[in-house]
């Protein structure tokens, strides 16, 4: 949770206790410490640390500024003051994390100090009219189970946010020639979303392939890790191919400044290479970065939405959906030729053959199973959305290549999401449930979110802290 900034801003208004407002704002600093927390204070703007005057705003807002904090933390110390948190907030445009804490019984005299609660319902309404969209994570004391939950998934939101606003892919070759369904528009990704694509030719990259062959020394480093990670099914010329392809991918990922890749994996490749590109693009993945098929740009853009959300605990996997399970009406086999990561087999991973192509190069393995999110980035005509939703890794026949049976709530109700559309039979998967998280995230990137099972309550149940 470190690698995400805060601003943290607490607030208070005049008419209820300084002191009290003071205190509840030392307390929740150590709340955040303990949580692990990195925040910017503003402890040194005003004797109290607290925002409530107007004058002091644009200084709060230079200082956040200058610290490329990631979000911003708005605890109510006492009622606050409503619309200095929304010029703070509006200036910013980052996520914002709107939060006060329980207010204690009056005492003997009837006196309350604080009102916080009363005032979060103030600046929510006063966010709406700024156009800010914000997070609320319910009224709760520092120490309910509610406020740590609350406050890690708006730190993932927030690192969401922060990859989405920042993507380069690298986009190795056009897309192939028969995948019509990998069309994207690369003009308005980048007008409406900042998302850059650094296309290069394949023969840049087989060229970066010779030029580490040549140098002996890297490849043999890659060759002796798939050597003890995997049992190898293909000859030594074919693991040093595979070997080169991944330390080339690498090179022109660094050399364009990108986080992710989309490959152009067939026919051209093949006949430059002589190997499947998946087992290169699994050891990446397993690295962190991920590369993705069929010059899939919108499946690339997923996956690092994904392993944001996850934030960075657990690699993903870009996967087909592909045929109906033969026994389970809700079963589904995700597959691809051999591109997912080593931590993601059920047991220890084969480098081989591919289902449908004689050449070498792609890994074999069944996923493990338990429960994971499954999500897909996809737009058309103008419109852009986020498919989301749960599964579980069921048993079910063996096939070539990465593959994971699983089972959904209703998968006629999601099969008629993927036909109908703006989705193809690309998604991405990965062994954490982030569906809250990529949720909320949508409100801040202007991407509409799409659950493909009725749990939009449970969703924001789970936002809320609860």
């Amino acid at each position: 949770m470190s690698t995400i900034k805060l601003g943290f801003a607490p607030t208070r208004r005049s008419i209820f206790s300084a002191p009290a407002a003071v205190q509840y704002a030392d307390l929740t600093r150590a709340r955040l410490r303990e949580l692990g927390v990195s925040f910017i204070d503003i402890d040194d703007i005003n004797p109290e640390g607290l925002l409530y005057d107007d004058g002091d705003c644009q200084k709060i807002a230079e200082k956040f500024r200058c610290e490329r904090v990631d979000g911003l933390f708005l605890p109510h110390c006492n009622f606050g003051t409503e619309y200095v948190c929304a010029r703070l907030a509006k200036a910013l445009g980052v996520p914002v994390l709107l939060w006060g804490p329980r207010d204690e019984r009056p005492d003997e005299n009837g006196v309350r100090l604080r009102d916080s609660q009363c005032g979060l319902f103030a600046t929510g309404k006063v966010l709406r009219r700024f156009g800010v969209p914000f997070t609320y994570l319910c009224n709760c004391d520092l120490h309910d189970p509610a406020f740590g939950r609350g406050i890690k998934n708006f730190l993932a939101v927030c690192n969401v946010v922060r990859t989405f606003c920042n993507i380069r892919i690298l986009q190795i070759g056009p897309r192939p020639f028969d995948f019509f369904s990998t069309i994207c528009n690369e003009g308005e990704l980048l007008e409406r979303f900042g998302v850059q694509l650094s296309p290069v030719p394949l023969p840049e990259l087989t060229a970066e392939m010779k030029r580490a062959r040549g140098e002996r020394d890297e490849v043999a480093r890659v060759v002796a890790y798939c050597r003890r990670q995997m049992d190898i099914g293909v000859g030594d010329e074919a693991l040093e191919q595979v070997a080169a392809l991944k330390i080339a991918i690498r090179r022109l990922l660094g050399r364009y400044g990108c986080q992710a890749a989309a490959i152009q994996c067939w026919n051209a490749l093949q006949s430059e290479t002589g190997i499947m590109p998946c087992a290169a693009n699994s050891l990446l993945n397993e690295e962190g970065t991920p590369v993705v098929c069929e010059t899939d740009i919108h499946g690339a853009i997923t996956a690092l939405l994904a392993e944001a959300a996850a934030m960075g605990e657990a690699r993903s996997f870009f996967a087909d959906w592909t045929v109906r399970h033969p026994d389970n009406p809700n079963g589904e086999l995700l597959q691809h030729c051999g591109p997912w990561p080593l931590s993601v087999a059920k047991s220890r991973p084969k480098l081989g053959f591919p289902l449908a192509f004689s050449h070498p190069g792609a890994i074999e393995a069944e996923a493990k199973h338990g429960d994971i999110t499954l999500c897909r980035f996809d737009g058309d005509n103008g419109e852009y959305s986020l498919l989301l939703g749960h599964a579980k890794g069921i048993d079910g026949p063996y096939t070539k290549g990465t593959y994971l049976w699983v089972e959904v709530q209703n998968w006629p109700r999601l099969e008629e999401k993927l036909v109908c559309g703006p989705y193809i039979h690309h998604c991405v998967g990965i062994h954490r449930d982030v569906v809250p998280v990529l949720y909320e995230a949508c409100k801040y990137i202007g991407v509409a979110p799409d659950l493909y099972d009725p749990i939009e309550e449970e969703v924001k149940a789970a936002i809320r802290g609860e």
